[in-house]
């Protein structure tokens, strides 16, 4: 894991890192859970906490449901049935998804021997920011 050493982490500038990308059954692997190779943790790190992390998980984790819950339109009966019974499916597994999200992302970071508190690096920064501005105000008040 990476040490913070006392200081403050904050997420790098996707522009400027070279990420080496996984082929396409490592990516396969990784989204069913396998470990990627160290050479590869800028590419997961950019990949759970860079810009759009949260709508890429969202995607992984319903997109393989859709076409299971395609199956209840084959329910005899009227259409509205079938999207009844999906979107009882469809929305808990949305919500639980949203709820369980940060948890999934800090267990892949672990996983892949990354710092969880990558993903409390912006809200951090914007802390920090905050704190920089009000001291430059008014003053430090120790």
């Amino acid at each position: 894991m990476r040490s913070l050493s006392g200081q403050r982490f904050y997420a790098r500038s996707w522009r400027k890192v070279r990420c080496v990308k996984p082929n396409p059954w490592q990516y396969v692997g990784y989204q069913f859970g396998r470990v990627l190779p160290p050479s590869m943790r800028d590419w997961v790190e950019k990949d759970l906490v860079g810009n759009g992390a949260q709508a890429r998980y969202l995607i992984r984790f319903t997109l393989p449901v859709i076409p299971l819950l395609c199956l209840f339109l084959l329910v005899p009966g009227p259409l509205w049935i079938g999207l009844a019974m999906m979107a009882l499916l469809f929305i808990p597994l949305v919500y639980f998804a949203i709820a369980l999200m940060n948890v999934y992302r800090r267990h892949r970071l672990l996983v892949h021997d990354l710092d969880p508190q990558l993903l409390n690096a912006n809200t951090q920064r914007k802390i920090d920011r905050t704190r920089e501005e009000y001291e430059r105000r008014h003053g430090r008040l120790d």
